[in-house]
């Protein structure tokens, strides 16, 4: 007996945009770096703080980043298909890409 249709072929990744992640800290040129995809990303600041995060898709092409430390701190932003733009909680503003 044959079995058809039980094993499905599944994307991993599906949409979500991945790959490396690059951040630069508009006021200071702080930079926030790393690698990820979906729902698991992972950066670190040039102090050695890790950031974790994910990706959420909205509606059309934008994507939802939240990003946190272990000390509690957020970022969080939106990429419009032109680059991302992050902010924290004290209103600093970091602009990146992915490649």
């Amino acid at each position: 007996m044959i079995l058809k249709g039980i094993f499905k072929r599944r994307r991993i990744h599906g949409s979500m945009p991945g790959g490396f992640f690059s951040f630069e800290e508009e006021a200071t040129s702080t930079r926030l770096y790393g690698f990820g995809h979906g729902e698991h990303l992972q950066l670190r600041d040039e102090y050695g703080n890790v950031w974790r995060g994910s990706a959420e898709k909205v509606h059309g092409e934008s994507v939802r980043y939240t990003f946190r430390d272990p000390n509690g701190n957020t970022i969080s932003g939106v990429s419009d298909g032109f680059g991302i733009v992050l902010r924290d909680r004290r209103g600093k503003t970091w602009r990146g890409f992915i490649e």
